[in-house]
């Protein structure tokens, strides 16, 4: 990707928090706004999901389509707010479970089956490191739903908002930056990758669930 592409990326997911945050604070009941808070998402799921041929995750995004679409016929919903707590909860803690699923006993961590298909010599080291970072991938997710909920219920509103919309992609990136770091600290010996191998490796190791009925 050129350079000026990622920068076009960023600037609109930038704008895009701060977009989402206004929205949340001003305006969180408002029928548009719930459409523009939710739908991106569900929208981004379901074109996923579709490329994949993951049948039950289409059927539960059309579910939550309908849902929505109900929600701002009747132009909107008393706690409106708690959909959006619970919008934030719901995707770390499925993100939490895809890493923590992995870790069971026999199976291949998740960050384990990447870096597999990353590196041509995978040593037992690196299979260690990786079983370790899947682990903590997933404590990492648990982390921000505390968080968030500790916000939610103790602070204002706004700085609920600020969590999500502004903390929670710039916690992940530096999360994915100090990791970087700290691998090649510790394991000097790894084999350099890229993000866009490794981004690469992650879409062609997403298994079908079968056909999309059309």
């Amino acid at each position: 990707m050129h350079a000026w592409r990622v920068v076009a990326v960023v600037a609109a997911l930038v704008a895009y928090a701060l977009l989402s945050h206004q929205l949340m604070v001003h305006h969180a009941q408002a029928p548009w706004a719930v459409a523009a808070l939710f739908g991106p998402l569900l929208g981004g799921v379901s074109l996923v999901a579709w490329q994949r041929r993951q049948r039950w995750t289409l059927a539960a995004c059309l579910a939550l389509v309908l849902l929505l679409a109900a929600i701002v016929w009747r132009g909107g919903i008393d706690g409106i707010n708690r959909m959006y707590v619970l919008q934030h909860a719901g995707i770390h803690l499925m993100l939490g479970w895809t890493f923590f699923s992995t870790l069971r006993p026999g199976g291949t961590p998740l960050i384990t089956a990447l870096a597999q298909r990353l590196h041509q010599r995978f040593t037992a080291e690196m299979r260690a490191y990786t079983r370790w970072l899947t682990g903590l991938w997933a404590a990492y997710c648990v982390a921000m739903v505390a968080v968030s909920v500790v916000l939610y219920l103790l602070a204002p509103w706004a700085w609920w908002s600020v969590f999500c919309n502004l903390l929670t992609p710039l916690a992940a990136v530096l999360f994915f930056v100090a990791e970087h770091v700290l691998r090649y600290v510790r394991h000097p010996e790894f084999e350099r990758v890229s993000m866009r191998a490794a981004f690469r490796a992650y879409q062609e190791g997403a298994a079908p669930e079968g056909p999309v009925p059309r």
